[in-house]
């Protein structure tokens, strides 16, 4: 089975400008297909497909061209990759399926050098490096994430991202299911007050309470708001420099990261945990978050929380070790049901955090509802 591992890696100023000048390619030439194609589509003429493309530009337009033959220059293998992002980007348009393809903007967008496995000695990794075609070996912060080719693991394509540089690696490695001494299955019941709350009696607490999440957002107030004075002072034709207002900027960007990484961490953790568990199946509820986010009492909240992220985690975990991940209906009263009697109470208010029911049971909302989503009937396998 194949796994994809994602880790910091620490490059050289060479390695750096070579990852800086490959991305600002491909960014040029994933809006340069959108451009060319817009044009044929307003004179009339036929869509241009990315192999065609890659064709034109190679033969006709560069040669024409020459104060692009720069384009040359960086690995032809991530410029493909663009041409073939922005096919996909033209294809879900065609399909209904977003909106027309978004120009690329430079620190703005998401951009990655691909890189795939051409021959043996392309793709290789120990414990403290990671070998990158055009890069050739770039040291890795975290020592023995990634699987090594020594024993015996193929690497068969990635991606670097820059700005912190990030490598993404996808890995053939062997398949561990679980096999034997599966356990009950349980239920997730995720919320504001706590994160999740399981079946088995196990809550995890909502980390964006924490006094150390706090501590940064506070940091983030402070330095956005000296940010926004930088920018008024500008526009009133004060002495603030604009080198002075990019390195505001690169402040507020890295307490943005840092916070991100914390809740993704977290999130990580808590899925670990609950697999080792060995569950025979796990039980989610279908949770309406776009109309939770239209709450503009609760949108920051139900965005910090992650749930879709936790959700896709959850599935690709479950997927990798054999489990059986179940969900249940959106309309589903997991919370509003007795899990005693079977009884449900309509009138239970947000408010009401014990859940008291008329034949005497008495348990904690978020629980009685972890504890009916693991013995739902109906229920979709994700």
């Amino acid at each position: 089975m194949r796994k994809s591992f994602k880790t910091e890696i620490n490059p050289t100023e060479e390695q750096k400008a070579k990852i800086r000048k490959t991305i600002g390619t491909c960014r040029f030439i994933y809006n340069f297909y959108l451009t060319q194609n817009k044009e044929l589509h307003e004179n009339g003429k036929k869509f241009m497909g990315s192999n065609k493309f890659r064709v034109w530009l190679n033969n006709e337009y560069i040669p024409n061209h020459p104060e692009y033959s720069w384009i040359k220059e960086a690995y032809s293998k991530a410029v493909t990759q663009s041409v073939h992002n922005a096919q996909s980007a033209f294809q879900k348009f065609f399909e209904h399926k977003s909106g027309f393809p978004k120009f690329k903007k430079k620190n703005k967008s998401d951009v990655k050098m691909y890189f795939v496995k051409n021959n043996p000695k392309d793709c290789r990794c120990e414990r403290h490096r990671i070998h990158i075609p055009s890069l050739g070996w770039v040291r890795i912060k975290e020592k023995g994430y990634i699987p090594t080719t020594k024993d015996g693991y193929v690497i068969r394509s990635g991606s670097v991202k820059a700005g912190r540089y990030y490598v993404s690696a996808l890995i053939e490695i062997p398949d561990n299911r679980i096999d034997s001494g599966f356990h009950k299955g349980i239920g997730i019941d995720l919320g504001l007050k706590d994160f999740a709350v399981i079946s088995n009696g196990k809550t995890y607490k909502n980390i964006n309470k924490s006094v150390r999440l706090k501590k940064i957002e506070k940091q983030v107030i402070r330095e956005q708001r000296s940010l926004s004075r930088k920018y008024e002072n500008l526009k009133k034709g004060g002495v603030t420099q604009k080198s002075n207002i990019q390195k505001q900027k690169l402040k507020v960007q890295r307490l943005h990261h840092r916070i991100d990484n914390i809740r993704t961490d977290y999130i990580n953790k808590t899925i670990a945990e609950i697999v080792k568990t060995k569950p025979s199946y796990i039980t989610i509820e279908d949770l309406n978050i776009k109309g939770m986010m239209k709450n503009r009492h609760l949108s920051k909240t139900v965005a910090s929380q992650k749930f879709y992220e936790f959700r896709a985690k959850l599935q690709t975990k479950c997927s990798e070790y054999g489990i059986e991940l179940r969900v249940a209906n959106r309309w589903y009263p997991s919370s509003k049901t007795c899990h005693h009697c079977g009884c449900i109470k309509k009138d239970l208010k947000l408010s009401d955090r014990i859940y008291r029911c008329s034949c005497g049971y008495m348990e904690d909302r978020d629980l009685n509802a972890a504890l009916n989503l693991k013995d739902a009937t109906a229920y979709e396998i994700a």
